[in-house]
């Protein structure tokens, strides 16, 4: 469609235009003035001579939920579109996808809108497409999403964020672009402007886009990505959070479904098990008849009434909370994303189940919730039904403290509670510090078991060691269990992929069962793998552990006495789906943005043999930080003189801004030739302070060599210094 009054441009192009709107809507009182000033912002856009147009899409790029990969210019005519330039590990992404889902129930491909997911992955193992696949079936995408791997549109148009939504007009010409999440109305106003004002003009067709869900073209499965299980001491039956389903399982321990609750779509209602919804639910904790669920994304605690069959809400409004003191009857309180419940007794009286623990991932906490009237240390007398954090400051930290509120926890996501002495204590998996902690039921000191480090901002301290105490090393646990039997702790070492046994007397962490690798084989201890194990529990007397392997979508039986590992055989239904394997790692090197400086810097003399050293020295915005969870790398190449590079490291990842590394590159005895040129490719990932928006710089630094015959020296290291 491009003519010779058009043009290909970047984001840029609309930005003196579009700041001049949002200016004009910061001082606008009423919604229709808001309106007509978009109006009229989108007739000056829409007569500007020449249009700002994205490019076409790549031929070759992988497309999911289309029936064919789909061209701006040919399918796309007619629309407004929307592009959702995105990466799947990314939290802003996914708090954005609610938006954009409430979007395409308001208005159809008929009524002239479109959403295509463009895939722009941040590090190379997100360019494989079953992992792509695997985020569009867990956040339930229906929209057409391209696998963009090389990041072309994105560098085309001189994209800087994750997540960024650029707005087209019906001849692809660009309107509007939003960075970041929160803009939900600012979202809607544009749309619903957009489309009148192009509808008034005979421009919007009504012809549908041909969509092939992905999910659809999948085999049934009775589980998907079940998150957490509990056994029921009681009777022979297991709990299980089909957390893929948005459903509630009891089933008995021969693998027959006795109850199905909600599911098996998202939702949020309470009632009868056939009306009843969740959403994502998490954490399940089961007492005489009656389950307690972490209900996450519906940001919700519910009650599941066995023999009245019927669901209930005891805690959380259904929005996401921000307070981080608590207080008020429980449901009146808001909460935020609760991951994990187990009963406890407030006081140090008899047992008698009173307190529903609460692993409060969302604001970085424990919780309590009183069943009944009881007390909690350093509390008076508390009100049955309170819902009030119990420790941590709120702050995402690994910092242990005498002073629970003084505390603080990084993303708490699995909880288990020993009560008798000398334990009495909750064992907490805090997944984003990678450690186990204990919370003292007497006084609610936290402390150290496993894994992390001293230092208690340093949040990429994981790893897989077997060890003692801070010198054994996790990844992103999700799940603890007690075993009082045997006084031991076992750990869903979640990206591990293993299942681990800690000594709390001793602080030994090892290896259980699982080889590390992310597959699905049954068979002893040393031979079996798992994939993201989330959650697990203790039966039949300390005989059995039942472990809620997420990503292989079953729940695996561990035989503690004879070391080998089964399948529960789940009763299918046939409204379940699950997604295939996920790939190895590729290790390529990413594409550099355009917008990318190129450092060249002086030649440097080196010797066969020599090791020169390269020292980051890189400097980010003002009032950022390094993602959290996603790893800021950097790769070695020598384009045309590879045998530079053999038996180096060619890459590694950047920790913290504040310490990073030291790049090291050993000469070669033999060398090919006396001039080679060393390139060092850098990626940084930060947010803003307020995590709000998630952005990517690059940078190449090219080190030319002159390679002499002389005896190696010493030389300083070679700083590359750059502030974004």
């Amino acid at each position: 469609m491009a003519g010779p009054g058009t043009r290909s441009c970047s984001l840029s192009g609309l930005l003196p235009a579009q700041t001049s709107l949002e200016y004009a809507l910061l001082d606008a009182v009423t919604q229709e003035e808001k309106k007509s000033l978009v109006y009229q912002y989108l007739q000056k856009v829409d007569g500007w001579e020449q249009d700002l147009l994205v490019p076409e899409f790549p031929e070759g790029l992988e497309w999911l939920n289309t029936e064919k990969p789909i061209s701006v210019y040919k399918d796309l005519c007619g629309k407004v579109v929307i592009f959702d330039f995105f990466t799947y590990c990314c939290i802003n992404c996914i708090h954005l996808l609610p938006d954009l889902h409430a979007l395409e129930h308001t208005y159809s491909d008929k009524d002239g809108l479109l959403i295509v997911g463009v895939h722009s992955a941040k590090f190379p193992n997100e360019k494989v497409l079953d992992n792509i696949k695997s985020a569009v079936l867990r956040y339930n995408i229906t929209h057409p999403v391209v696998n963009d791997a090389d990041a072309s549109l994105w560098q085309e148009l001189e994209v800087s964020c994750w997540p960024t939504l650029v707005i087209l007009g019906p001849r692809g010409n660009m309107l509007f672009s939003l960075i970041g999440e929160g803009h939900k109305d600012k979202l809607f106003l544009y749309i619903s402007i957009a489309l009148k004002y192009y509808k008034d003009r005979g421009q919007i067709r009504d012809n549908k886009i041909g969509i092939k869900l992905y999910k659809d073209s999948l085999p049934p499965s009775p589980l998907l990505f079940p998150g957490k299980v509990t056994v029921d001491h009681i009777s022979k039956r297991l709990v299980i959070a089909d957390t893929g389903h948005h459903r509630i399982l009891v089933v008995w321990k021969n693998g027959q479904i006795q109850y199905s609750i909600g599911g098996p779509n998202p939702g949020r209602k309470d009632g009868i098990f056939s009306e009843s919804a969740f959403n994502s639910p998490q954490g399940v904790a089961i007492m005489n008849n009656i389950i307690y669920v972490a209900d996450t994304e519906n940001h919700l605690i519910r009650k599941i009434d066995l023999e009245a069959q019927m669901v209930s809400t005891v805690a959380g409004i259904g929005i996401q909370g921000t307070d981080k003191e608590g207080g008020a009857k429980g449901e009146q309180q808001p909460i935020s994303s609760p991951w994990d419940v187990g009963f406890g007794t407030s006081g140090l009286e008899v047992q008698r189940d009173d307190i529903l623990w609460i692993a409060m991932a969302g604001t970085h906490q424990i919780w309590a919730l009183l069943l009944d009237c009881g007390t909690l240390p350093k509390k008076n007398e508390l009100k049955k039904g309170t819902c009030l954090r119990f420790a941590g400051s709120g702050n995402e930290e690994n910092r242990n403290n005498a002073y629970p509120h003084k505390a603080g926890f990084a993303q708490p996501s699995g909880l288990s509670v020993a009560s008798e002495e000398p334990w009495n204590c909750l064992f907490v998996a805090d997944s984003e510090s990678s450690t186990v902690r204990t919370v003292s039921l007497k006084d609610g000191a936290v402390k150290h078991l496993v894994g992390g480090e001293r230092d208690p901002m340093n949040l990429f301290a994981f790893g897989d060691v077997d060890g003692v105490g801070i010198s054994a090393k996790l990844q992103h646990p999700l799940g603890v269990t007690w075993d009082k039997k045997r006084s031991l702790l076992y750990v869903a070492d979640s990206y591990n992929h293993k299942i681990k046994v800690v000594d709390p007397k001793t602080k030994s962490c090892t290896t259980l069962a699982g080889t590390g690798d992310a597959s699905n084989i049954s068979s002893s201890f040393t031979e079996s793998t798992f994939n993201e194990p989330g959650g697990l529990c203790i039966g039949e007397q300390g005989q059995l552990l039942y472990v809620a392997d997420t990503n292989n979508h079953q729940i695996k039986v561990m035989d503690l006495e004879t070391k080998t590992v089964a399948v529960l055989p789940v009763l299918r239904s046939g409204n379940a789906v699950v997604d295939g394997p996920l790939l190895a790692e590729q290790k390529t090197v990413p594409k550099l943005p355009k917008s990318a400086p190129a450092i060249h810097l002086p030649p440097v003399a080196a010797s066969p043999g020599q090791t020169l050293e390269f020292k980051l020295r890189l400097d980010l915005p003002s009032r950022t930080k390094l993602t959290e969870g996603v790893a800021s790398c950097w790769f070695l190449t020598a384009e045309g003189s590879e045998w530079l590079l053999q038996g180096q490291t060619p890459s590694g990842e950047i920790e913290s801004i504040s310490n990073q590394p030291t790049i090291s590159l050993q000469v070669p005895g033999d060398c090919l030739s006396p001039e080679a040129v060393v390139s060092i490719s850098v990626f940084l990932y930060y947010c803003s302070a307020d995590s709000s928006a998630c952005m990517m710089k690059g940078i190449l630094f090219s080190q030319p060599l002159q390679i002499t015959s002389a005896q190696p020296g010493c030389s300083a290291p070679v700083e590359l210094k750059y502030v974004f």
